[in-house]
């Protein structure tokens, strides 16, 4: 029996924008490489390049006459789809899935394998050399007929509703963040929070309660949603356990095509007995509490939790995400208190962040994290798409 490992990847400079991929096959024991796969496939998403990568790996293992093969690859969702534990709903996934699926059933034996992108760097060279090919080849055409790139009409944040006429660096692609010196592929956090419901209507402490979303804040997550599937790259869907984060993550995993995971450490602060009511209201109930809590992250209101226990919960799902998601991309969809402890982590920031910073409902803000320690903040209570 000839055993190998196949490791594929695939990419995007625009997600859709000039896509290539790459394939490896190596010998059992991983130490010889058999077979090298790499091309441009010109204008994709970074799901269909990853595809594409895949498909590639396991015709050159079945040339190769191999009949067990070892996938390993970084994107969650090929991995999750070809092991069939996630649907493939996508137009554009099903005949690659298929075909995939098709020279699977090749050999004697298949397993799918998701690892870090630290651990594909092979593939991934190769897959980054196809995506440079495809950026020069799509230049060099609209370089006849384009003299400059389209500027967004959103200055200011992020464009993610019409690609520009000219192939430009893709954001989704991991970079450095300027002065910092941080070095590697970011761990990028896509913090949403949760739309409309009865309590933020009526500007009421809204923690550990549990109130659906209204009817415009279904509509915020429809809206948050279809932003989110025209940019894709996102790796996985996280949200918080209360209804009103679950619900506003649905429709985005929906429109991503992929499933929610929730995470507990992701719910809102524990208001304790100031659950329901508003800031006038806590402020008559226990006066002296609550003017020290406005000033004091270590302080808790009565039966809840502090600022300063919600940031070591946080710090630990951060740890939890830059482990499992490491150089994804992954939507976050939480609450007010865990979305800024996100953004002072990455910012360093002191804790006057958490009373200074406005967050709207349904906005969205952007956080990466590097394996070095390095971190950065590419957008804030954006809410372009409402």
């Amino acid at each position: 029996m000839t055993t190998v490992v196949v490791e594929a990847d695939g990419g995007s400079r625009g997600n859709p924008g000039p896509a290539g991929y790459g394939a490896v096959v190596f010998d059992a024991d991983h130490r010889t490489v058999l077979a090298e796969r790499q091309a441009s496939i010109g204008r994709a998403t970074n799901n269909v390049a990853e595809y594409k990568g895949l498909i590639a790996g396991l015709t050159a293992a079945a040339e190769l006459g191999a009949d067990e093969v070892h996938v390993r690859m970084d994107s969650k969702l090929v991995v999750e789809q070809m092991s069939g534990r996630w649907q493939v709903k996508h137009a554009d996934m099903i005949p690659l899935a298929a075909q995939a699926r098709e020279l699977a059933g090749r050999f004697r034996s298949v397993d799918f394998t998701w690892i870090p992108r630290a651990e594909n760097a092979h593939a991934d060279r190769l897959a980054n050399a196809a995506m440079d090919a495809a950026a020069e080849a799509l230049l060099d055409v609209a370089s006849d007929t384009v003299t400059r790139p389209v500027a967004p009409s959103n200055a200011g944040t992020e464009n993610v509703a019409t690609p520009p006429a000219v192939p430009v660096p893709d954001p989704a692609v991991p970079a450095s963040p300027g002065w910092t010196g941080a070095v590697g592929s970011p761990t990028r956090l896509l913090l949403l929070r949760h739309g409309q419901t009865s309590l933020s209507v009526e500007r009421r402490y809204s923690g550990r309660g549990n109130p659906e979303l209204t009817e415009l804040g279904r509509d915020q997550a429809v809206a948050a949603a279809r932003r989110l599937g025209a940019r894709g790259g996102i790796t996985a869907v996280l949200a918080s356990p209360l209804g009103r984060a679950r619900e506003t993550a649905a429709a985005a995993a929906d429109a991503l095509d992929l499933p929610v995971t929730v995470h507990d450490g992701l719910i809102e602060t524990d208001f304790g007995d100031w659950e329901g009511l508003t800031f006038a209201e806590a402020a008559r109930r226990d006066p002296e509490l609550h003017r020290r809590w406005l000033g004091d992250t270590s302080v808790r209101p009565p039966n809840g939790e502090s600022f300063d226990e919600v940031a070591k919960r946080i710090a630990s799902v951060r740890d939890d995400l830059l482990t499992d998601y490491a150089g994804s991309t992954v939507l976050v969809v939480s609450h007010v208190t865990p979305i800024k402890t996100f953004l002072q982590m990455a910012l360093e920031s002191g804790p006057s962040l958490l009373y200074r910073l406005h967050l709207d409902l349904a906005s969205l803000s952007i956080a990466e994290f590097y394996a070095d320690g390095g971190s950065s903040v590419r957008l804030v209570n954006d809410t372009s798409h409402l």
